[in-house]
C-alpha cells in the first residue's frame, strides 16, 4: 500500500522514539487487516522495534492467536471495548513486545448491527504500566475509516510515548 507522506513522517518519528527507548511493539489487527503492521515495517530498520503483527479477522483467530475469551466475543461482540482490550493483552502476552496495540471495528460499507454502526472502531493500547482504550465513530467509507484508524492509532501511541518516556523502567 502507498501510505501518505503524513503517515510515513509520523511513523518515522515513532520508530525513532521506540529505538531510543529500546522498546518493541506488537499489533493485533482486525478491521485494518495488517495495515498498521505494514506501516511500521515500511520504515527501514523497523526490525529493531517491531516484534510481530497478528491479523485476527475472524473470531476464531482472536481466540486461537490472542487467547481472547470466547465468552467475551459472545457477550460483547468482536467490535467492543472488552474485545479490543483482550486483543491487546493477548498480543502483549504472546510476543516479546513492551507495547501492544489492538484494533477492531466495522470498516464498512456493510457490517453494521443494531447497536454498532459502520465506522465504529475500538483501539486499545497497552504497556506494562498503561492501558488506554478509545472508541471512534467514523463514516461509511471503508478506505477512509481504515486510514483514520491508522492516524488515530499513531496519535495514541505518540501520546503514550510522550507521557511515559521510561516505559522499560516499569517492566
Amino acid at each position: 500500500m502507498n501510505f501518505s507522506p503524513k503517515l510515513i513522517a509520523k511513523i518515522s518519528e515513532i520508530n525513532q522514539k521506540l529505538v531510543q527507548e529500546n522498546l518493541k511493539i506488537a499489533c493485533a489487527e482486525s478491521c485494518t487487516g495488517g495495515l498498521l503492521s505494514g506501516l511500521f515495517t515500511e520504515i527501514e530498520g523497523s526490525s529493531k522495534i517491531f516484534d510481530r503483527g497478528f491479523v485476527v479477522y475472524s473470531n476464531q483467530s482472536k481466540i486461537d492467536l490472542l487467547n481472547v475469551d470466547k465468552n467475551l466475543l459472545e457477550k460483547f461482540g468482536a467490535v467492543s471495548e472488552e474485545v479490543a482490550l483482550a486483543m491487546a493483552r493477548g498480543a502483549l502476552k504472546n510476543s516479546c513486545a513492551d507495547i501492544a496495540i489492538a484494533i477492531t471495528g466495522i470498516a464498512g460499507p456493510t457490517g453494521a448491527t443494531l447497536d454498532k454502526k459502520v465506522g465504529t472502531i475500538f483501539i486499545a493500547l497497552i504497556s506494562k504500566n498503561s492501558t488506554q482504550i478509545e472508541k471512534f465513530n467514523f463514516g461509511n467509507l471503508r478506505c477512509e475509516n481504515r486510514n483514520l484508524t491508522l492516524e488515530n492509532s499513531l496519535n495514541m501511541l505518540e501520546n503514550l510515548l510522550q507521557k511515559n518516556s521510561k516505559i522499560k523502567q516499569n517492566l
